[in-house]
């Protein structure tokens, strides 16, 4: 029981490492789509963390019943072979788009809080990437169950420094001049898009633990955890005057509030890019191996190539486009997986 209990905090690591990824970490995506909206946003947090729970733990013992090596096999169960195949496409193209975001935050973090150049960091990112990957899946555990506990940890000391900043209750209460449909259908396209990216890495690690009970447990534990860190990082962007202008408000709220952790923050930051990119990519590389009969390695190499091509587009431009019209687009991915019953079982 005790090893269930263990692998399932582990499983619940790797999810909040997969969708704690660029954006999240930085503080951009959670600006997108909550903390511009004032208190709506907050409650927009909550009605996210609640599906992040349900659907992801459902998501998770469905690839279980299935023993689904990869997504392609999980979204052909969800929508039928020929729309899952076209799903597929779609996703690949998402798929490839994020790593190109998470790849262009990488590049920023080097160059807004480093004074490096965007692209040594951009080129140091795939190189990391590629030494861990070739640990494969047990690298990706790795790597989250160490980054992971320590970004909650900082999420909540800014948090708590928040707390003691003049007119916080204030803040939190505010409405804006932004509220409106985008903010209703913020929680919905925002969790549609990080369930149906999280996919490419959920549904191999749920199917190589095997356990119905302990991905559960996981998904349940690894969607509050999201709803924590989701809230607490909210309360502290609402207390930066014109966060929507800064490509990593969460950087530069720690220059302010804890300059003194502000170079292990950018660490932790940068942690947190660099596993949502390996997530993605070894997603990526499992779909793209059915079709393209080429060693891993090289396969992996041609993702990476063509993410780093479309990472030089500014990355709070290309984060603000691509992340909103793909939680558009997973909508109907997140409406079937809510519909669709887990084969064998009564949830």
């Amino acid at each position: 029981m005790k090893n269930k209990w263990s692998a399932a905090f582990q499983l619940a690591a790797v999810y909040v490492g997969t969708v704690v990824g660029a954006g999240f970490a930085t503080g951009k995506e959670i600006v997108e789509f909550f903390s511009q909206f004032g208190v709506i946003g907050l409650i927009g947090i909550l009605i996210s963390g609640t599906i992040f729970a349900y659907l992801g733990s459902k998501l998770m013992r469905i690839s279980v019943k299935l023993k689904a090596r990869s997504y392609q096999e999980f979204t052909i169960f969800l929508f039928g072979k020929v729309i899952g195949t076209f799903i597929n496409s779609i996703m690949l193209i998402m798929l490839v788009g994020v790593c190109a975001v998470m790849l262009s935050g990488a590049g920023a973090v080097f160059e807004e809080q480093l004074g490096i150049s965007k692209g040594i960091g951009v080129i140091f990112t795939i190189s990391l990437s590629l030494i861990v990957m070739m640990v494969g899946m047990k690298g990706l555990f790795a790597v989250n169950t160490f980054v992971v506990p320590i970004m909650i940890s900082f999420s909540f000391i800014l948090f708590f420094l928040s707390v003691q900043l003049p007119e916080f209750i204030v803040h939190i209460f505010a409405f804006t001049n932004n509220s409106g449909w985008k903010s209703i259908a913020a929680p919905f396209s925002y969790t549609a898009l990080n369930l149906s990216l999280a996919i490419a890495v959920l549904v191999p690690a749920a199917s190589e633990i095997g356990d119905d009970e302990t991905v559960k447990w996981g998904g349940i534990i690894g969607g509050i955890a999201l709803m924590f860190i989701l809230i607490s990082s909210h309360f502290t962007l609402i207390m930066l005057h014109d966060v929507d202008g800064y490509a990593i408000p969460m950087a530069t709220i720690m220059k302010n509030l804890a300059p003194q952790l502000s170079w292990i923050y950018i660490l932790v930051i940068y942690g947190e890019i660099f596993t949502s990119v390996i997530g993605n990519v070894y997603g990526l590389e499992r779909q793209l191996s059915g079709y393209i009969k080429l060693p891993s390695i090289l396969i992996i190499v041609f993702i990476f190539f063509i993410s780093y091509m479309i990472s030089f587009i500014h990355y709070g431009t290309l984060l603000s486009f691509l992340y909103p019209l793909f939680g558009y687009i997973s909508l109907v991915f997140l409406l079937i997986l809510w519909i669709k019953p887990i084969p064998q079982d009564q949830w």
